[in-house]
């Protein structure tokens, strides 16, 4: 299957602050069937990105802690949404992803999966690449989306 050139958008995050803003940003705009592959060098931000985003749906005080070892964790949020933080960085292959449900909850869920390169053909055609990187003292984040993801990157991206 052919993939079709995605448009890329670039934000800078100069401060943890900034990563923080992002993932409540996206929270706010993010449904259940949405599935968003944080990719980037370890200390990039993929974790705090996530656990901003959980707890801007489940409020600031929740404990997020890093799915390094359990390899998922599950939230819902009080409207009843399930949120799924993966982190395949231990996965050994693509199998164990489908063998922790993880693919059959890109359907109704939203996901959240930092290390998705083992995954990459499995994950949804409209999922939402964010690929974060460090130069300097800022932080980058370069995301690759869909049409699906197109208004609500905008979105983002004007008020940043």
């Amino acid at each position: 299957m052919a993939h079709m050139t995605q448009p890329t958008t670039t934000l800078t995050l100069p401060e943890a602050a900034d990563t923080d803003a992002l993932g409540r940003a996206l929270s706010a705009l993010a449904r259940p069937g949405d599935c968003i592959l944080l990719s980037g060098q370890i200390g990039a931000g993929k974790s705090a990105l996530a656990r901003a985003f959980i707890r801007a749906r489940l409020g600031e005080g929740t404990e997020v802690p890093s799915p390094t070892f359990t390899l998922v964790q599950t939230y819902e949020d009080p409207s009843g949404i399930e949120i799924w933080h993966a982190d395949l960085y231990r996965l050994g292959d693509a199998q164990e992803a489908v063998e922790l449900g993880l693919i059959d909850a890109f359907e109704t869920s939203i996901c959240l999966i930092e290390w998705p390169d083992l995954i990459a053909d499995l994950a949804p055609s409209e999922s939402l690449h964010v690929n974060l990187s460090v130069t300097g003292e800022a932080h980058i984040a370069a995301f690759n989306y869909g049409e699906d993801w197109a208004e609500r990157i905008t979105r983002i991206t004007e008020h940043a």
